[in-house]
């Protein structure tokens, strides 16, 4: 079988949320399958793969993301398209996208990543992975918002909203990253994230962190405006009240790209690391992992990467969602988190417990193998050794 493989980036690192799955989904298809990948890079770094993930694929196509943010604008003004799609909107995509259906036969797509369902082919079974509802998440950025982004957001919010229910009609399978933002999109499904919890293991070889003392840490893109908006409360509203019993305890921001708004909270008390080789290494550092996020969809990779390596974790109601966690982890909003954190740095054997418990549960619960088997059925495919055969 031949399958094209859309999506918005490369899917190489696994080193950000939707490249974490999007590799993983990827590297399942391509044991059973032959897969041509066609993607953007919106990093230089991203447009040579490397060797190991190059040899996974038949052909890769990779295309430079360069279409300016105001002419996206101009575009989805003008034809009444979400700007989400206009943005991806490119004749490089689509003329790569017509070759490939043309001379290797596909017979089915993956597309990752609502934006490339403008480029899924006429007459071939497609899976749509929309990964998470964008429509919802737009329409709680603009309660947040005033003026002329309020009316951006709530325009993108309904335009996407329609474009997901019209495109979740037209395919074999929608597939969202939890049951809760499945169900926002009548007709779709869930498809889990998983973790690899031999890589994210505290016993696994990796570069550990020294000499910071006792930690707080958050990881994540540091550009993302959840991101950004969670480290800013976290560091205003409630790393002061955690620092009133804990006065040696710093907060670490671990993640690439911090824009100007979190650089300027580094201080005695706060890190802000920028990009770093390996997240493992600050999470196994940490007294206690936290994802204060105020608007979070789907399930958070962050807190999963957290319980793996048998971190106590601390998360608000919106970071815990979609996760079985049951009582592996401290959910917890506002004085409470603050509350819980001190709690975790009161007590060592309460969160060395926790943390225990916590890998336990994903070891459990969240290998990849497990959360992607519904997709040999949904693309037609065989077992890795029938396919190999």
């Amino acid at each position: 079988m031949d399958i094209l493989f859309l999506a918005h980036r490369v899917p190489s690192p696994p080193d950000r949320g939707d490249k974490i799955r999007s590799f993983h989904v990827l590297r399942h298809l391509a044991a059973r399958a032959r897969v041509h990948l066609v993607a953007f890079a919106d990093d230089p770094r991203d447009l040579t793969p490397p060797p190991e993930f190059r040899e996974m694929l038949g052909e890769c196509v990779v295309v430079e993301r360069t279409k300016p943010r105001w002419r996206a604008g101009v575009e989805a003004l003008a034809s009444g398209r979400p700007l989400s799609l206009a943005a991806f909107d490119d004749a490089r995509v689509h003329a790569a996208v017509a070759r490939i259906v043309r001379e290797q036969g596909i017979d089915r797509v993956y597309a990752f990543s609502g934006q490339m369902a403008q480029y899924l082919p006429a007459g071939v079974p497609a899976v749509m992975d929309f990964v998470d509802a964008d429509s919802a998440k737009f329409a709680a950025f603009a309660e947040d918002a005033g003026g002329a982004s309020r009316w951006m957001y709530r325009r993108e919010a309904r335009l996407l909203g329609a474009y997901e229910r019209a495109v979740t009609r037209h395919v074999e399978a929608s597939l969202f990253v939890s049951v809760e933002e499945a169900a926002l999109v009548p007709g779709a499904r869930a498809l889990e994230n998983g973790i690899d919890t031999g890589v994210f293991d505290p016993a696994a070889a990796f570069v550990p962190v020294i000499g910071q003392g006792r930690l707080i840490v958050f990881t994540g893109q540091m550009d993302y405006k959840p991101n950004v908006d969670a480290v800013v409360a976290f560091v205003r509203e409630v790393l002061p009240r955690v620092r009133e019993a804990h006065p040696e305890v710093r907060f670490a921001i671990v993640g690439r790209a911090p824009v100007r708004e979190v650089r300027a909270l580094a201080s005695a008390a706060v890190i802000v690391t920028g990009e770093v080789p390996d997240v493992r290494g600050w999470l196994a550092a940490a007294d206690v992992v936290v994802a204060p996020l105020g608007l979070a969809r789907g399930i958070q990779n962050k807190v999963l990467e957290a319980m793996a390596m048998a971190r106590p974790v601390v998360a608000s109601p919106a970071a815990a969602e979609g996760i079985d966690h049951a009582e592996m982890i401290r959910v917890a909003a506002g004085a409470g988190m603050g509350e819980a954190v001190t709690r975790l740095l009161d007590d060592a054997e309460e969160a060395r417990l926790l943390g225990q418990a916590a890998r336990a549960r994903v070891r459990a619960r969240y290998a990849w193998d497990a959360c992607l088997a519904p997709l040999d059925a949904m693309m037609g495919l065989d077992a890795p050794a029938l396919a190999a055969a």
